[in-house]
Order: C-alpha cells, then structure tokens, then sequence
C-alpha cells in the first residue's frame, strides 16, 4: 500500500505546485503559506479529531515530541522556501529542483538511519540528480 500513497503524495504535490503558482501571484510568499498552513491545520486536526486519534497523546515520548518539532520546523522552512521559490520561477524549473529532496533524503537515511544503500538506491538517487540537473539547465 506505501507505494499508493506514494504516488498520491507525488499527484498532490504538483497540484500543490500548480495551485500555489496561481494563488501566490501579486501576494507576500509568506502571506501565502500562512494562509495554506492554516488550511492544512484544520484539515488535518478534522481528521484527527473524526478518528478519535487524540488518544495518542498519552504515548508520546519525548523523543517523539523532539523529533515531531524539528520536523515541523523542516516543513515550516521548506514551505517558505518552496512558495518563493514558486513566486519568482516556474514550476517547471524549480519542481525538479525541490525534488531533489528525494536524493537527499535517501544519503540522509543511509548517514544517520543506517539505512542501506543498494546498487539500486544509488542508481535511483543519481537519475533523481541527473535529471534535475537536465531540467534545471538553462
């Protein structure tokens, strides 16, 4: 099932690329998160709240608590980043660029999770490289 998940992830992030292009025009990039960051809040806690998941609270640990911060710090920055990067290029040049986050997450996960890297993972990775290097090209 990851792999469906996946792959709606990557269909919601270009119409996130395509919607935010047309909604950050004329506007603050910041100003523009904000106002998708309070979408995805309330969102998101609906959910939460209509499964009944604030139970989990309970469990976390501080470990969890640390690590879901710096996380959604990451995200915060990346947003920011991401929307300004949107309001002062195109879409088609700087989506490649942002996703070489792929090939950074896999050499992130090999250096502190000790995740394996495969014959396959680094062929992966330098494809992901290679190609936003093509697309990026002037």
């Amino acid at each position: 099932m990851w792999f469906y998940y996946a792959l709606l992830s990557a269909l919601f992030a270009a119409l996130t690329a395509i919607f935010a292009k047309v909604g950050v025009a004329n506007i603050s990039s910041n100003l523009a998160t904000g106002i998708r960051t309070i979408v995805i809040l309330v969102m998101v806690w609906s959910i939460v709240l209509a499964n009944n998941e604030t139970k989990g609270f309970s469990s976390l640990t501080k470990q969890n608590i640390v690590f879901l911060v710096l996380s959604g710090l990451a995200t915060g920055l990346s947003w920011l980043f991401y929307f300004k990067a949107l309001q002062t290029g195109k879409v088609s040049e700087m989506a490649p660029v942002d996703k070489l986050s792929v090939a950074i997450a896999i050499i992130l996960s090999a250096l502190f999770l000790k995740e394996a890297l495969t014959f396959k993972t680094i062929i992966g990775a330098s494809l992901v490289i290679g190609g936003t290097l093509v697309l990026a090209a002037k």
